[in-house]
């Protein structure tokens, strides 16, 4: 919502907001564009000139704001309305989608049609690190949309993605999440399958072929199919000799069984590699050459929450990142492996997501975090609407961890976190920061709370 009120207020609309709480870098960033913004919501927060109201799918139908609105008669719409109505008009659409690395993917394809002097626009669902910010309206034909299949608005009901109009789609992986909207994997199934319906005869969907679902839903519409893999070298794109450093990642881009050039990639971990192929499949039938793919991405510097380092504590290396989703959680460990080696490696962990609280995914947890060397499991965000039978059992999880002859910790409070990282930590470990939120301020902490060094 912040980067659709920043564009609308870049292209001279007036734009005022309201929310519960704003946290940096959001907040930062509607005070430096001037953006108004009310804490709370109350009817009188609608200007007596409004001419349009836009809702973010937090708000319920009962929101004052939102009943304001309708008394008044205003024009409503749901934020990827709204980008359909004022981004989208005249423009390419180029939309990433899949359970993970949608926001890599999509930043990364922004990137390299920017790079390469395409200047395109952009909505992504990240800070990319290169220009700091995940926005911009961009004058070139082409417009980039990380496309969430996430719920739209209370009276707009369904994916988001399916009001982006893709020419180009990207379908980079498909399992089960959203547990609090999507019933089972045949809901979230249908709905990929829809938007991979919506992409035009002359259009083209990119797909990993290495995910059955995604090669599935991918074949449901009239479009061009482009497979990407890393395990079919006669896939329309292919990656041959991947070789990890502590510097990142290189490997050959091998086009219909062909090697085509010798690639380097700041990004860690094979999910990487398959981002990369998707953003590059995407971009070379947006008309970029090769070479121009070349020297673009080795100057792509990520985007934050995503193995970002913050600091260091007591010579513990600080990590922050998005991940949240078992297979999330297993790649990222992945690639810190290759980042950092023969380094500890320390997983905390916050089941903050609607999702990641639910015991329905103990198991692929326990595999997940097999990847750390020691486990911290903070308590459950919204332990409150799940039943006890329902939520994630942290102490059974930690147990299990421990049984390899490990440390684990299940603390009652993401206030303890930080004096069993002084009792426990040693220097050289690498710490990693896992959550879909704020972790409770945990990384904020860690840095202003370093302890002295000993005498």
């Amino acid at each position: 919502m912040v980067p659709l009120a920043a564009l609308l207020s870049e292209a001279g609309h007036r734009v005022t907001g309201s929310d519960r709480e704003l946290y940096p870098p959001m907040s930062i960033e509607v005070a430096a564009l001037r953006i108004p913004v009310t804490r709370g919501f109350d009817a009188a927060n609608v200007p007596a000139d409004c001419d349009l109201v836009i809702v973010g799918n937090a708000a319920t139908r009962d929101n004052p704001e939102a009943r304001e609105a309708e008394r008044r008669g205003l024009p409503v719409l749901s934020m990827p309305q709204a980008v359909a109505r004022y981004l989208l008009t005249g423009k390419t659409s180029v939309v990433i989608t899949g359970t993970h690395g949608k926001t890599t993917a999509s930043a990364l394809t922004s990137w390299l049609l920017l790079d390469s002097g395409r200047d395109p626009g952009f909505l992504v669902g990240g800070e990319m690190r290169n220009i700091g910010r995940g926005y911009r309206r961009g004058a070139g034909p082409h417009f980039v949309l990380e496309g969430d299949e996430y719920n739209a608005a209370f009276f707009d009901r369904g994916p988001k993605f399916l009001h982006y109009r893709p020419r180009y789609l990207f379908i980079g992986n498909i399992e089960y999440d959203h547990a609090d909207i999507f019933p089972d994997l045949e809901s979230i199934l249908d709905v990929f399958r829809k938007v991979a319906a919506l992409v035009p005869p002359d259009g083209v969907v990119v797909v990993n072929a290495d995910d059955a679902h995604a090669l599935g839903t991918a074949r449901c519409g009239a479009a061009r199919v482009v497979r990407v893999s890393l395990e079919d070298p006669e896939a329309d794109f292919a990656a041959a000799e991947i070789s990890f450093s502590p510097d990142g990642t290189e490997f050959v881009l091998v086009e219909r069984g062909q090697p085509v050039v010798r690639l380097r990639s700041p990004l860690f971990g094979l999910h990487n590699v398959r981002n990369a192929l998707g953003a590059i499949a995407l971009v070379r039938g947006l008309g970029l050459s090769a070479e121009e793919i070349a020297r673009a991405l080795p100057r792509f510097e990520g985007v934050k929450r995503r193995l970002e380092v913050l600091g260091e504590r007591n010579g513990a290396l600080l990590v922050d990142d998005f991940a949240h989703h078992p297979t999330a959680v297993r790649g990222t460990l992945a690639a810190a492996r290759s980042r950092w080696p023969g380094r500890r490696l320390w997983a905390l962990f916050e089941p903050r997501s609607n999702t990641a609280g639910r015991k329905l995914f103990e198991e692929d947890y326990a595999d997940a975090f097999s990847g750390a060397d020691l486990l911290v499991l903070a308590p459950v965000f919204h332990a409150k609407r799940l039943t006890p039978e329902t939520t994630l059992d942290r102490v059974a999880l930690v147990a299990r961890f421990s049984q390899a002859g490990k440390s684990g910790f299940a603390p009652d409070s993401i206030d303890e976190i930080p004096q069993i990282l002084t009792s426990h930590s040693r220097p050289g470990d690498v710490v990693i920061l896992m959550s879909s939120g704020s972790f409770g301020g945990l990384p904020e902490t860690l840095l202003d709370s370093v302890a002295p060094e000993p005498a």
